[in-house]
């Protein structure tokens, strides 16, 4: 077999945004460091791509909102052209009767906007704002630190616990009362709890449960509600979200110059087929071509299944952790559409006032019930004859991204099952697409004979192009069972995987999905210690 000349310190697999952020940083700290990408563009799903000439679309992942500072600043971004706009309103409601309601990023001006709906739950919201963001800060310094060790009969895992203990200094009893329900309850019975009108309970959906499995009453889906109240941003704002200029594949190609610069190379076209140990150590992977390439410390990016049933010799792993990572749920729920159309789409209820920015965004999904319903349909293999449908009207936010003339509609879709009770997703494709431009018809009643051109990603593509097991945006599904030091299985929540020298750095490990970053940047600076302390190769 032919075999590279070159022995790297790391080779890292797969370069969407956080493969790429691991590499920036342990190339800067000295570490000869290889991406491995197996498709002809890096970015994975944090990626533009033209879907007609001239015509741009951020493809799969689409708003970035929990991007973090310290990988923006640390890697230094902006200077390799990263910049991001915050998304004002952040979330904008259409609903059937023709309203639209608005959700300002100045929380007077929301306060405002909600009290045209009810005062009471204006007030209310104010009074569970300060409570959610409170919150939300004792979950912070956990994303950009590996999760504790709870084990009582070492030293680490006593540290650990005073690590942890540390973090929740000063919290009361009520407090704990809270997050304990967060993380178990459900977003439907918090919102019944807190909220009179039907439709505030439905602009706080509209912002949760994004490609999470179980409708808003399932248990586990309120934590979203604190998720989404992390920081991001350069300048670290509780539940920022931003649109990219030029599309999300900015930040993956500002990654990769910092990484580049650094001293990482990146690789594409270089699809790995086989991850590579002897005696308990990794010693590098083999490509689909054949290629050997020698490495005594390997990431991956790819997500659990992936690295652990198709990567890896079964023979190298412990029986029980194999166990545990068939038993993963993933089964993505959601797919992606992605348009081009002659004209721009015009939503009922938007002011005549309003800016293009301020038509960007709009989320189509009634109520709390409605997608309830929606989820039941799908869990049992059919495609909802109606669907939730997130849009981004994203040449309004950038006119970059398509000639004049043109606009670029990006629509996010869940709930819709990855295995269908009938038919196949090649059969069902376009009935998938029909239905959304059915559902976006009702609300914006021109966009159907302005279609230019159309793009369906169902979850069987997702996994096809993009490399996610059963189409999973996250890596596994964001649950409690699944969540901190569950992460991607009990016991390995620390980024090392049982191959002496393997790491995960995807979505897969702490903290999970969504553009952050920091599973990257985590997984790389636990290499860094690792190496200090002679744990892996030289």
């Amino acid at each position: 077999m032919p075999s590279s000349q070159t022995v790297h310190d790391a080779i890292v697999i797969g370069a969407g945004h956080n493969g790429l952020t691991a590499a920036a940083y342990l190339a800067r700290a000295g570490l000869r460091t290889l991406v491995l990408e197996r498709r002809d563009v890096i970015g994975g799903c944090c990626v533009t791509e033209q879907i007609a000439p001239g015509c741009r679309a951020s493809t799969t992942s689409y708003i970035a909102s929990m991007l973090r500072p310290e990988v923006i600043h640390e890697l230094r971004l902006a200077e390799f052209g990263l910049r991001m706009v915050p998304c004002d309103p952040g979330l904008q409601v259409s609903f059937p009767d023709g309203r639209l309601v608005s959700w300002w990023a100045n929380r007077d001006r929301a306060a405002d906007e909600f009290r045209k709906i009810s005062p009471k739950d204006a007030e209310r919201f104010i009074k569970v704002d300060d409570q959610l963001k409170k919150l939300a800060r004792y979950l912070q310094p956990f994303f950009l630190e590996p999760p504790p060790e709870l084990d009582t009969r070492t030293p680490q895992g006593w540290g650990d616990l005073f690590r942890v203990g540390k973090r929740f200094r000063g919290i009361t009893n009520a407090e704990v009362a809270q997050l304990v329900a967060f993380l178990t309850g459900s977003l439907g019975d918090f919102l019944d709890k807190n909220y009179e009108t039907e439709t505030m309970k439905t602009m706080f959906l509209a912002n949760n449960v994004y490609g999470k499995h179980g409708g808003p009453y399932q248990p586990g889906t309120a934590i979203g509600l604190l998720f989404h109240l992390l920081s991001g941003g350069e300048h670290e704002l509780q539940g920022f979200y931003g649109h990219v200029m030029g599309g999300m594949g900015s930040i993956t190609q500002a990654l990769a110059a910092s990484g580049k610069q650094l001293g990482a190379e990146i690789r594409t076209n270089a699809a790995v087929a086989r991850i590579d140990a002897r005696n308990g150590k990794v010693c590098g992977v083999t490509l689909e071509n054949g290629t050997e390439l020698r490495a005594k410390i390997v990431l991956s990016n790819a997500d659990p299944k992936r690295t652990f049933l198709k990567f890896t010799d079964a023979k190298e792993l412990p029986p029980e952790f194999l166990e545990g990572v068939r038993g993963i749920k993933m089964a993505g729920p959601c797919a992606k559409v992605n348009m081009v159309l002659s004209e721009e789409p015009r939503f009922s209820g938007t002011p005549a006032t309003s800016t293009p920015q301020e038509r960007s965004l709009f989320t189509l999904v009634p109520s709390l019930e409605f997608a309830e319903r929606c989820y039941d349909v799908a869990k049992f293999g059919d495609i909802p004859e109606e669907l939730w449908v997130d849009c981004v009207v994203a040449s309004n936010a950038d006119s970059s991204l398509a000639p004049p003339g043109k606009h670029i509609l990006t629509c996010f879709v869940q709930y819709v099952p990855y295995k269908l009770r009938e038919g196949t997703w090649d059969e069902k494709r376009e009935v998938l697409g029909d239905r959304v431009v059915k559902k976006i018809a009702a609300y914006a009643p021109n966009v159907p004979g302005t279609i230019v051109a159309r793009q369906v990603l169902t979850p069987l593509d997702l996994e096809r192009i993009y490399g996610l097991t059963e189409g999973n945006i996250f890596h596994g599904d964001l649950n409690l069972e699944q969540l901190f030091f569950l992460r991607p299985l009990p016991g390995w929540s620390q980024y090392r995987m049982p191959i002496r020298g393997l790491y995960l750095c995807g979505a897969g490990a702490h903290p999970g999905g969504g553009v952050t970053g920091a599973p990257g940047r985590n997984a790389a600076m636990q290499v860094l210690r690792d190496r200090r302390r002679g744990k892996v190769g030289v």
